[in-house]
């Protein structure tokens, strides 16, 4: 059984209460506000749940993540990345990208960016926590991410990719961009995949993970990420 968790106030479940199976499902309800929000981040809690369900809040074991030192930029990618002819933004069309990663999503299997899911991450990017990379061929947006900036963690929510690699260009000057101006320590991304662990991420477990998020977090956030227990 998980936690039903009232829309106030703030507050999650002990990590060790997320279920093995499926794997790191914590509590059902609370809200999306940018209070609740803030919270789970800081405490590696997100939510993940399709259109029709409630609000399921999540804190896998493992949890896969990308240190800036540890990203693989392959020869193909770097020649892509001088050669393609691609512009690169950031936080110039943050509510196009979550767009685009919804409508691509749900071309491939279905998406949890739902409407109220994109309201919630636009007020968190108004709020100046939720920031975008777009790329650009010419007018046209082709590929980009988006995710939540708390201290040196990065959340990574999710991306698209019209051109080839175009994604991967997005990610790679993330990485450049938040290392030069906010001392980059890892970029959280969430469960495991072939396609990031190609790039060099890797998976650490929730103990090493919540860890990190208590060093590289500054305190305000962790103060407002309360217990039920």
């Amino acid at each position: 059984m998980i936690d039903w968790l009232a829309p106030w106030p703030v507050g999650f479940p002990p990590l060790e209460c997320a279920l093995e199976t499926p794997n790191g499902l914590l509590a059902a309800g609370g809200d999306l506000t940018p209070e609740w929000l803030l919270a789970a981040y800081s405490r590696g809690i997100f939510p993940w749940f399709n259109e029709d369900d409630p609000i399921l809040w999540w804190s896998p074991d493992p949890r896969m993540v990308l240190f800036p030192e540890a990203l693989r930029v392959r020869r193909s990618l770097a020649k892509r990345l001088r050669n393609s002819g691609m512009t690169v933004t950031f936080n110039q069309a943050f509510e196009a990208v979550i767009k685009q990663c919804a409508v691509q999503r749900q071309a491939q299997e279905g998406t949890w960016i739902s409407s109220d899911i994109i309201e919630a991450y636009v007020a968190m990017h108004e709020l100046g926590h939720g920031h975008s990379v777009e790329v650009w061929e010419g007018d046209m947006l082709v590929g980009g991410l988006y995710g939540i900036l708390l201290g040196r963690v990065f959340f990574g929510e999710s991306m698209f990719s019209i051109r080839p690699d175009s994604s991967k260009i997005a990610l790679v000057r993330l990485v450049e961009w938040l290392s030069g101006h906010h001392d980059l320590a890892l970029i959280d991304c969430q469960m495991h995949t072939s396609h990031l662990a190609s790039l060099g991420a890797c998976d650490i477990s929730r103990d090493q993970f919540n860890t990190l998020l208590g060093r590289h977090i500054p305190a305000d956030f962790q103060e407002a990420s309360i217990s039920r227990r």
